[in-house]
């Protein structure tokens, strides 16, 4: 199976240049961003629920439990079951978080065997365990996996700056986005990248942690 993976940011740059020759848009809004950052991360089960922790709270919210996560030594599956609810309420975890949690970690994922596995299966396997959604894992596969041809299609901010970008009357749902990012593969991950950098140049604002 021939499955590229974004390692550097050389491998950002050269999708951006391939990117740019097939749509014109995009060498726009690459003109406008400039480098775009690698954004590589660690992979396994403590990233997973780092994304839990920081579902529906503030940045500082998620920052700080997650502190107190680290802190207890709750990054690992055993650990968290061990913990039970009150242990994973003491670090700060809402019920419906705890129980995403401790799912999880119930989950026994191989996380080694996910490097491997093609895009599909990463999504599907991701998705199967409660409290992870379509667009968590498609982060994972993006960040932590390196997939070079994976796009968020629900992410709001992606949606946005696809609106300003294409000049649309109104922002393209998840279908419609489904639909565009067709058209930039096989770079769809870092066509990802970019509209994020495009959306910080027209909003002033970052879109994405």
């Amino acid at each position: 199976m021939n499955m590229r993976i974004i390692e550097t940011d050389a491998d950002v740059a050269a999708d951006a240049a391939a990117l740019c020759g097939i749509c014109p848009r995009m060498k726009v809004a690459y003109a406008e961003t400039g480098a775009l950052p690698l954004r590589r991360r660690p992979d396994g089960f403590a990233q997973l629920l780092s994304a839990i922790v920081s579902q529906q709270v503030s940045v500082a919210s998620a920052s700080a439990i997650w502190a107190r996560m680290e802190a207890a030594g709750l990054t690992a599956p055993a650990p968290v079951l061990i913990a039970g609810e009150d242990g994973l309420r003491a670090a700060g975890l809402s019920r419906q978080k705890i129980r995403y949690a401790q799912e999880l970690a119930r989950a026994d994922i191989d996380y080694d065997a996910l490097h491997s596995a093609p895009d599909a299966e990463v999504l599907k396997t991701l998705t199967a365990v409660p409290g992870i959604g379509t667009w968590t894992a498609e982060i994972y596969a993006m960040f932590s996996l390196g997939r070079a041809d994976v796009f968020a299609h629900g992410d709001l901010a992606l949606q946005e700056a696809a609106r300003i970008l294409y000049d649309l009357p109104e922002r393209p749902n998840e279908r419609a986005m489904r639909a565009m990012a067709a058209d930039w593969s096989p770079y769809r991950s870092v066509a990802a990248r970019l509209l994020w950098a495009y959306y910080r140049v027209a909003k002033q604002r970052e879109g994405i942690r």
